[in-house]
């Protein structure tokens, strides 16, 4: 199906690997050029290199910290150099769950620090992309959230409320910028097989004495996860494309889950 996407302009932050590059590529599948922002510029390069070649569109890696306002206006200056417009911002930067440990017991720094990543992170990036953004009703902001926003997922405290706050801010924005012709949703993944997801099945399952396969199944029923397995990247870029099509215009400050019926909580 042509979404009718062609020579639309897309950002996309965490866009070096996982959900982002799937966006990132979902969106180059339909004729989008992509801005591919990321921390580190090496992975974002070889990003944009496959991006380009594949889909033939154009593909500008830019190094750029979401943490950092001077960082995240740096990188408007240089996509203002390329593009006169911006069509889609996908707010998606974002980092796993790394400690285990019960986070009510964190320090001031260790929370701010995730929500500086993904609350402030998708703030600034809409506040900072929003003068280049299409008035014409071709606007789309989209944040990527998560599951952990809509139930309780231990160790995820932070973490959900993170994603808590990208729905949130969906529905506000969408009621604040409706009137300028720009529609904010978010897209709310279950547990998606990501790059990092591969290796940590793996090593699940072999701490077990499994086969992924199986240890996956077991974890997607132990979870409720009804459809059996853990979303695919694609699924997520899938949706996303749809959401910044014509065909998702009706669409505003929407919450879609995406989680397999994991938010269903069948247990």
């Amino acid at each position: 199906m042509d979404l009718g996407l062609k020579g639309r302009v897309a950002v996309v932050t965490g866009a070096s690997k996982g959900v982002g590059k799937g966006v990132a590529r979902a969106l180059a599948a339909e004729g989008v050029d992509v801005v591919l922002l990321a921390r580190g510029l090496d992975g974002l390069q070889a990003v944009a290199r496959d991006i380009a070649a594949q889909f033939d569109v154009q593909a500008l890696p830019l190094a750029c910290d979401v943490t950092q306002h001077d960082s995240v206006r740096a990188a408007v200056e240089e996509v203002k150099a390329h593009f006169p417009t911006v069509h889609i911002v996908v707010n998606n930067a974002g980092e796993a769950i790394k400690r285990q440990d019960r986070e009510i017991t964190w320090d001031d720094a260790d929370w701010l620090g995730q929500v500086q990543i993904k609350t402030l992170g998708a703030l600034r990036m809409i506040r900072e992309f929003l003068p280049l953004l299409a008035r014409d009703g071709t606007g789309r902001i989209l944040n990527i959230a998560g599951a952990s926003g809509a139930m309780a997922w231990v160790p995820a405290l932070t973490y959900g409320l993170n994603n808590a706050a990208l729905m949130h801010m969906a529905g506000y924005l969408a009621a604040d910028l409706g009137k300028e012709g720009i529609k904010v949703n978010t897209i709310v993944p279950g547990v998606v097989l990501t790059e990092w997801r591969e290796v940590w099945a793996e090593n699940m399952a072999k701490a077990e004495g499994k086969t992924k396969e199986q240890w996956l199944s077991e974890f997607c029923r132990d979870k409720g996860i009804l459809a059996g397995r853990l979303a695919r990247v694609e699924e997520v870029g899938d949706m996303a494309a749809f959401l910044a099509s014509d065909r998702g215009a009706y669409v505003n400050g929407a919450k879609i889950a995406l989680d397999g019926g994991l938010t269903v909580n069948a247990r």
